[in-house]
């Protein structure tokens, strides 16, 4: 294998291109990205775009080290898999050996309006930071990790907001128990929730309107969509890669059919106990593009995806990390630490190996280590 290709650079092309050095590859690495802009944190995006001033804090990733060909700002619009090529949105081709898959996604819109405004790239950030400074009524889609953070922050922006999600938000991504908290922070600082799914999201000509399934009429100046992504494989649509309209892989992140070509990040869906499953959380991007790399340069010797689950938040003055599995209501947590009614403490669900600090300092290896064990002393 001589020469490899990573379409997307992102963090998880990123990843796949130093590892790929750090392993011993010398051959070409090329990598292609959508985006101009050198490879940044897009968990952080939110933080910089709602952030009080006029600058954007943009926090860029550490230069690469795989010193790679670059062709920035260009997108792969085809795959001939059989003949290992690439084919780019200039009527270029680049040939490969091995491919890495890392295309990400993008967000999901219900219009094609300027009032109504996503948070995926640097560049949205940007718009959506220079509108917010104007204090515009806002209506947010979605009560996920994106569209709280976006609340939180327009809000303390000065910013009258409502958001509309059905049942209680990040229930889904950090459990009831978590979630019932932020949300009890979120109403205190005086978000307005509406419990029920979006039917139509609308321009009025005079501002955006959303009309919920159970007939309410909200209308705002901007609405933000935060209500879930969808993976940039169109290009893929021609490869015979997708099935069912999914780029699936096996645990060791080689898609299905093709050992010659490996996938990682939100674009990819990871087979293992239960079927494959997309987890767009940025530790699993990185993750998954280490054993992506490995994969691809090793074949079965290498080892299968596994780690450790993180995810972690800014929001309503709190700061929640969350090691494991996304703890459900089978059993109540142990306060291991701190205080429940102080809302700043450390829970443990030693049943489902998972663990969680609200509001408290609490270094991420002392955390992983309180999911994994059976009893805690603190």
């Amino acid at each position: 294998m001589k020469r490899i290709v990573i379409v997307g650079h992102g963090v998880a092309g990123l990843t796949a291109g130093d590892t790929l050095r750090r392993l011993g590859f010398d051959g070409t690495i090329t990598v292609i990205g959508a985006e101009t802009h050198a490879t940044y944190s897009r968990p952080a995006l939110s933080k910089a775009a709602l952030a009080p001033g006029e600058e954007l804090d943009v926090n860029f990733l550490p230069d690469p080290t795989h010193g790679a060909v670059q062709y920035l700002g260009r997108t792969a619009v085809g795959l001939d898999a059989t003949a290992r090529r690439v084919r780019l949105d200039d009527g270029t081709t680049v040939d490969y050996d091995g491919l890495v898959i890392a295309t990400g996604t993008h967000a999901r819109r219900f219009t094609d309006s300027p009032g109504e405004y996503t948070l995926r790239s640097l560049d949205d950030a940007v718009a959506l930071k220079s509108r917010l400074a104007e204090a515009p009524k806002v209506t947010v889609v979605g009560g996920g990790p994106l569209g709280m953070e976006i609340a939180s922050g327009a809000l303390g922006l000065g910013c009258e907001v409502t958001l509309v999600h059905p049942g209680t938000p990040m229930d889904v991504h950090i459990g009831p128990f978590l979630a019932e908290l932020l949300t009890e922070a979120a109403v205190s600082h005086g978000l307005t929730l509406v419990d029920d799914f979006v039917d139509v999201v609308e321009d009025t000509g005079s501002g955006m309107r959303v009309h919920t399934r159970g007939g309410v009429d909200l209308d705002s100046d901007v609405v933000v969509s935060a209500a879930g992504d969808v993976p940039n494989d169109d290009w893929l649509a021609d490869s015979g890669l997708l099935v069912d309209g999914r780029l699936v892989t096996d645990a060791r992140c080689r898609v299905l059919g093709h050992d010659d070509v490996v996938a990682a990040g939100d674009v990819a869906w990871i087979g293992g106990t239960g079927g494959p499953k997309r987890t767009p959380v940025w530790t699993a991007a990185i993750e998954q593009a280490k054993t992506a790399a490995h994969a691809l340069l090793h074949g079965d010797d290498a080892a299968e995806l596994s780690f450790q689950n993180y995810f972690w938040t800014d929001q309503w003055g709190m700061n929640i990390k969350l090691s494991g599995p996304i703890p459900n209501d089978s059993e109540a947590p142990e306060i291991v630490k701190g205080s429940l009614a102080e809302r700043s403490f450390v829970a443990h669900w030693p049943a489902q190996g998972a663990a969680a600090s609200y509001n408290i300092r609490m270094p991420i290896p002392r955390l992983h280590k309180i999911a994994r064990s059976e009893t805690v002393g603190v």
